[in-house]
């Protein structure tokens, strides 16, 4: 064995040691008792943190899962509440199968494959409610999405639909089979005939865009306006038109003044409702919700 010498600073000179085996005989034991409490201490110490952290681990995981449990429930309530929204908005309710919005495993599955035991169970649940949830989520918002559509896509029919009065005065001859009051033969009367004097302002019924003006055979000085979603109204016999094709007006604009022109038998409006080519009742649009138009009709 080589000698070992250490530098003594009282002598200013290096000193052999001696008999240095039997000192690292000596000192052995007493290294090794040292280096194992050492590490007995680190690991008493690594297991008391470890079981601190899995115990916070499982306390957060449980929060989760309570969280996302209750959010799974809110959203089913939701889906339910839809349904009401959807026939209130003329779209037909989801079926059972449609509301069923996928199963099977979570996106997490795999991520987590490493762990066992009760740890796995609980993780794998969470991951579950996490997946169950973004699904509906996003089966959710594409619900709404048409909802909101439709509701637009109502609004504007709203606004369309030929729903009022259009001017001031008494109704004559109605809608339906009559004898006609010149041809003097049984004939479908396919509008409406309103009594008023020469002059009294036209409103046009619901939004939409003029299609002819000018006179129309029997019709006399006339106006036909489309108000699309297949409804049509047409205006007749009037004394004057106040608008052109192409123009697009709102529900109650004037659009002309009566008259007497055309196949007439005095002052009066004719008024039709069309859709899809097929004339309907105007009695049957006017509606209560729109007496504010036809309150100004009659001014």
């Amino acid at each position: 064995m080589k000698k070992l010498y250490y530098f003594s600073d009282e002598k200013t000179q290096f000193i052999e040691i001696k008999n240095l085996k039997s000192k690292l005989f000596i000192l052995l034991p007493t290294i090794i008792i040292i280096l194992g409490f050492i590490v007995f201490s680190a690991g008493q110490v690594f297991e008391t943190n470890y079981q601190k952290e899995h115990e916070n681990l499982k306390k957060k995981v449980d929060e989760i899962i309570t969280l996302y449990k209750n959010l799974n429930t809110e959203l089913d309530s939701i889906t339910s509440k839809n349904n009401s929204l959807r026939v209130a908005v003329n779209l037909s309710p989801l079926s059972k199968d449609e509301m069923q919005v996928g199963t099977g495993g979570g996106s997490f599955d795999n991520s987590i494959d490493f762990l066992s035991g009760k740890s796995n169970v609980k993780l794998n649940e969470a991951a579950s409610f996490v997946d169950e949830v973004t699904r509906k989520l996003s089966f959710e918002k594409a619900q709404f999405e048409e909802i909101k559509n439709q509701l637009h896509s109502n609004r504007k029919l709203s606004a369309c639909l030929p729903a009022i009065k259009p001017c001031g005065g008494d109704l004559s001859d109605r809608f339906g089979m009559r004898m006609h009051p010149i041809l003097h033969r049984l004939r479908m009367h396919e509008g409406i005939d309103i009594v008023t004097n020469i002059g009294t302002p036209v409103h046009v019924t619901g939004d939409g865009v003029v299609k002819f003006t000018g006179y129309n055979g029997g019709y006399g000085l006339s106006v036909i306006v489309s108000h699309g979603y297949g409804y049509r109204t047409i205006y007749a016999h009037l004394s004057k038109v106040k608008v052109k094709r192409g123009t697009k007006l709102l529900r109650g604009d004037i659009v002309g003044l009566t008259g007497n022109s055309g196949l007439s038998t005095g002052p009066h409006l004719h008024y039709e409702v069309e859709h899809n080519g097929v004339k309907l009742n105007p009695e049957h649009f006017f509606f209560k919700k729109f007496n504010y138009i036809a309150s100004l009709n009659n001014n």
